[in-house]
């Protein structure tokens, strides 16, 4: 099965079943997760679909362009080396990923 579990700073975790192909952040507009505003529908313009990718999972993703590094700079809460957009993390077969949400995306 594939999925991503998204966390929110208070603790709730929700697993939602993914889609291959699907990004983690259409995956969770889709879905209803609180936490991932999304504003710019995923054409890399804004910073609101901020995640922290959580440590110490053996998934391959992408690694970071340049101007995904240069949007995490104009997030709402600090990036951290963990930050990702979640507009550029691919769904992949089999893939059981762990992230968690800023307090705000705003």
């Amino acid at each position: 099965m594939t999925t991503v579990t998204y966390t929110d700073t208070e603790g709730t975790a929700r697993t939602i079943e993914a889609t291959v192909g699907d990004s983690v952040m259409e995956t969770a507009v889709r879905n209803g997760v609180p936490g991932i505003v999304a504003e710019c529908g995923g054409s890399l313009s804004c910073a609101t679909c901020h995640v922290f990718v959580d440590e110490g999972q053996d998934i391959d993703l992408p690694g970071m362009t340049g101007m995904e590094d240069e949007m995490l700079y104009g997030t709402a809460v600090d990036r951290e080396d963990n930050s990702r957009l979640s507009c550029q993390l691919p769904v992949t077969e089999g893939m059981s990923l762990c992230v968690t949400t800023p307090e705000t995306q705003v």
